[in-house]
């Protein structure tokens, strides 16, 4: 296969997964969701009202200036988990949006835990 075959196939199958996860979990002004995404580059998250639509809290790494590991992941989630308590929120449900749980999706979730934020 060549190189472009198997990048669409691996997104195609990150498409999948992040179809069969986000059927499974809501987010509410109470409970919101926190999506995470990451790139080559850079890894940003939002938690997310989904009744209203509205994002309630945002954060990226490349407003930091860092790159994508598993370090960087901490860091971006301590800033994440900042600007959560000044909204007033506490409790989140994790949105992976796709990707594996492990590496850098799993760094930024226990970043998020050992900042008080509970998932």
């Amino acid at each position: 296969m060549s190189r472009a075959k198997d990048l669409a196939k691996k997104n195609s199958l990150r498409i999948k997964r992040k179809k069969r996860v986000r059927g499974n979990i809501f987010g509410t002004a109470e409970l919101p969701r926190v999506s995470f995404f990451k790139s080559n580059k850079y890894i940003s998250a939002q938690a997310i009202n989904d009744v209203e639509g509205k994002t309630l809290a945002a954060v990226s790494s490349q407003t930091m200036n860092l790159n994508v590991n598993k370090e960087n992941a901490g860091k971006v989630a301590a800033e994440f988990a900042g600007t959560l308590k000044t909204a007033g929120i506490d409790t989140v449900v994790f949105d992976r949006n796709g990707y594996l749980y492990h590496g850098v999706v799993a760094a930024f979730a226990d970043a998020l835990r050992d900042n008080g934020i509970k998932l």
